[in-house]
């Protein structure tokens, strides 16, 4: 079986290409991918299948083999970036202000080749496979939700989902077999003061000086109260105060961001944030409003489902190209399909330092090594069809 699934991988390598072309050519924002929404039916329809709308512009569709069985999911996320294509390729975005920078054009593409593979073999499948083409990933609160609304995972015994990662080489596979991307909250903290004249300092309550005491403090929570065993990041992105040299403004805005794994670590870092405002501006006769905003939850992957995912890439890349990552900061709303069933999320290489494939995600020069894109669909094929027999 593995064989014949290899040939109908590279058979079908071009047909993968072309619709990431294609995807990257044509981007669209989250909750507007009606284009892309449009061209998955019809490339599903195409080979026989009869998907359905779901979460506004997502797409779900089944696979039902020859014999009863399990149910496994696999998810792609179909939407792109407001950013502005600065690729040097002909599959540059035509659309303005629109990128897939992130990768998620490969992601589209890889499903659609991985419903090509299934299609070709369903009789021989033994249980159903679920294709989920989710719209939103990048735009909070994120489109899984509406997908399992729309019952994406319903009756599924196991999830799957891939990201094409640049930061490892073409040819690689990295996962883990528990903690896998935080959750991504971010904070804002309004500092209001009493503003005047620079030269007369003792008349005001500067904010930018409080301010500028709390991100001092808020730097050393990960470090001093934070425990040493657990993930955690605390990062600044935004310190706004002011527009004048000699005049003392009358507040302070404050904007970051918080990683964790544990909901007991996020607890004590935003209690952490709040207290240490609260301290320092009652110290200078400030006030304060601290604004919380929480993401998604953990992509924390079932160990078995995982393990079954690695010996999978292994028989397809080789035992040596599959590897136990180190859990990563950045975050994916994968992890509500994986509160409802046991699931895996994997990184698949698809960065080439000699072909100049060097810029990051949610850069406009993004690119992958199409290459990669098989190896994308037959790890995924080779999973779900171990998932159904496991």
């Amino acid at each position: 079986m593995n064989k014949h699934i290899h040939e109908l991988v590279i058979e079908g390598s071009d047909y993968v290409v072309t619709l990431r072309r294609h995807f990257r050519a044509f981007p669209e924002l989250g909750g507007q991918e009606f284009e892309t929404q449009k061209k998955i039916i019809a490339e599903l329809t195409a080979m026989g299948l009869n998907p359905r709308s779901a979460a506004g512009t997502g797409v779900i569709a089944e696979i039902k083999g020859g014999r009863q069985g399990k149910t496994v999911a696999i998810r792609a996320d179909i939407d792109a970036l407001p950013i502005q294509d600065e690729i040097d390729q002909p599959y540059r975005s035509r659309n303005a202000g629109r990128c897939h920078a992130c990768g998620h054009d490969g992601h589209t593409a890889v499903l659609l080749g991985i419903a090509k593979v299934f299609s070709t073999i369903k009789e021989e499948l033994p249980g159903t496979i679920r294709l989920l083409f989710q719209p939103s990933e990048e735009k909070f609160p994120g489109g899984a939700i509406a997908m399992i609304a729309d019952g994406a995972v319903e009756s599924v015994d196991a999830v799957i989902g891939a990201h094409l990662w640049q930061p490892f080489a073409v040819g690689t596979l990295g996962l883990t077999y528990g903690p896998m991307m935080a959750s991504p909250d971010n904070f804002t903290i309004t500092i209001k003061g009493s503003g005047g004249h620079g030269s007369m300092p003792h008349q005001t309550i500067d904010p930018l000086y409080v301010g500028a005491q709390i991100v001092l403090a808020l730097k050393t929570i990960t470090g001093n109260l934070v425990n040493a065993n657990e993930l955690a990041v605390l990062s600044l992105g935004v310190f706004n105060a002011g527009d004048t040299f000699n005049i003392i403004p009358d507040s302070a805005t404050l904007k970051g961001t918080v990683r964790t794994f544990a909901q007991s670590t996020r607890e004590t870092i935003f209690a952490a944030i709040d207290r240490m405002c609260s301290g320092i501006c009652a110290a200078a006769g400030a006030t304060y409003v601290l604004d919380c905003y929480y993401g998604y939850p953990p992509v924390i992957n079932n160990p078995e489902v995982a393990r079954v995912v690695a010996k999978s890439g292994e028989a397809v890349l080789g035992k040596t190209a599959v590897f136990e990552m180190s859990p990563t900061m950045v975050a994916e709303d994968f992890s509500y399909y994986q509160q409802q069933v046991p699931g895996c999320f994997m990184f698949i290489g698809v960065g080439n330092k000699d072909k100049g494939i060097v810029y990051p995600h949610h850069h406009p020069k993004f690119d992958m090594d199409e290459s990669g894109f098989s190896h994308g669909v037959e790890i995924m094929v080779v999973s779900a069809l171990n998932l159904l027999q496991a």
